[in-house]
């Protein structure tokens, strides 16, 4: 069976900048509390921070590593462990990031606010 496109209107600069703000809240207000109440450095790679980013249509979730190995002390990375992915009007796919570094549809066509609903409950959705 072949797949059938269908064109989907982008979302404007305003609507990325309502879900943005969400999405920051929902951060702010869960997510860092949660899992990184404070940074705790340790020998090995630790998180410093969490945050979000738009990339073309899909807003991913962001947690921001710090080097604690001596010849690599104070340099950072970005591991994405969430994504919504816009589908069409209000719906995203809501997506977590495998090992692998493959990315996994978790539910389909839902709105954000039951997308962060389901990030708060579902592990495969949250921070490590």
């Amino acid at each position: 069976m072949a797949k059938q496109r269908v064109w989907v209107k982008a979302l404007s600069k305003d609507d990325k900048a309502a879900i943005a703000a969400t999405c920051e809240r929902f951060i702010a207000d869960v997510l860092k509390p949660r899992f990184l109440p404070e940074i705790r450095p340790t020998e090995f790679n630790y998180p410093i921070d969490i945050t979000g980013k738009w990339r073309g249509d899909r807003y991913s979730f962001i947690q921001r590593y710090r080097s604690g190995f001596a010849d690599t002390a104070s340099e950072e990375f970005d591991s994405a462990f969430a994504r919504l992915d816009h589908v069409s009007g209000e719906r995203f796919d809501l997506m977590w990031h495998r090992h692998t570094g493959q990315w996994l549809c978790f539910q389909a066509g839902i709105t954000v606010p039951e997308a962060l609903a389901l990030m708060e409950a579902e592990g495969l959705l949250q921070p490590l």
